[in-house]
């Protein structure tokens, strides 16, 4: 398996650490094998404590083995980064000088066929970033109508052929012409759409959809946000890499909400209105990869790295 190269490591080094060697308390909710952990570890010194959060628990173990050099600082724990908060708190973490979230599904889990992510690779329908999910990407595929398959590829795939592709499966795995193998599903996909358009596999869109439909995405974004800004302590940062516009606007809007804005008032000054806590954004405009990381790590292509400081209470 190719080693994992984390996505736009310096500047997010950079964003959730300021002064380097400070030390500090960090969070990395999304810690895959603990590339972006490693590097800011290094960067804030000797004094530094991080909570690692992961759903994988191959994750967990890869990680574990990149930060055995800091292992006494580390604390692993096996969740959802929905659950920061309570994570957190059992494990005596409070007012966080840093916080980091990496979506969306890591080079490890599309580079093993077995987790069924990639539709490069043959593998069984599965998409499961917690393998002890109840739910299989197949298990939707065959629990849920036409209607509402087309609802999810619409929704969370930006999928134009929805409904015709929702028709076609439902009626694949009616006639049982589609086995539990990604690549006849990808296949499928393909013959709707009319083979491939533009340098994107047509298949890509289905496959993002289902895998956000059974690993929760969204909601479990939704739900960390505001537990990871609750978390941190005045001055201390969010940083949160996303990989397509869904998880992007998202991001963009709730950061956008909590900066707020000054609003004039009829009888005359203004007013501040938002959401609480007020936060800072640190850059106005995504950060993206540069054309030599893109080229070196495709995975780059598509990242977005946007960031807020979390603002002291009035």
């Amino acid at each position: 398996m190719p080693e994992h190269v984390p996505v736009l490591l310096e500047e997010t080094v950079s964003l959730l650490l300021p002064a380097p060697g400070t030390g500090g308390t960090f969070v990395d909710a999304t810690v895959g094998a603990g590339g972006h952990a490693h590097a800011l570890l290094s960067a804030a010194g000797p004094s530094a404590r991080l909570l690692a959060l992961d759903k994988d628990p191959d994750a967990l173990d890869l990680a574990r083995e990149r930060l055995a050099p800091f292992a006494p600082r580390v604390v692993f724990a096996r969740s959802d980064f929905s659950a920061l908060g309570d994570v957190a708190a059992r494990h005596g973490f409070s007012g966080a000088n840093g916080i980091l979230l990496d979506l969306g599904v890591s080079s490890m889990q599309l580079d093993r066929p077995a987790r069924g992510f990639s539709f490069l690779r043959d593998g069984p329908l599965d998409m499961r970033m917690d393998p002890a999910a109840p739910r299989r990407a197949l298990d939707l595929l065959r629990t849920e109508s036409a209607e509402s398959l087309a609802r999810i590829l619409r929704d969370w795939g930006e999928e134009r052929d929805a409904l015709r592709i929702a028709r076609a499966v439902k009626d694949a795995l009616a006639a049982g012409r589609l086995p539990d193998s990604t690549a006849a599903l990808a296949d499928l996909v393909s013959s709707v759409k009319g083979g491939r358009h533009g340098h994107a596999h047509p298949a890509t869109k289905t496959f993002q959809a289902l895998r956000i439909a059974v690993n929760g995405e969204l909601d479990s974004l939704a739900a960390a946000l505001p537990a990871a800004l609750g978390l941190l302590a005045p001055r201390g940062r969010l940083a949160v890499i996303s990989f397509h516009s869904l998880e992007d606007r998202a991001v963009k809007r709730f950061m956008a909400a909590h900066e707020g804005r000054m609003e004039s008032l009829p009888a005359g000054g203004a007013r501040w209105t938002g959401e609480l806590p007020r936060a800072r954004r640190l850059v106005r405009h995504p950060l993206v990869a540069s054309l030599a990381e893109a080229a070196a790590n495709p995975r780059a292509r598509s990242a977005k790295l946007r960031a807020i400081e979390k603002e002291p209470a009035p």
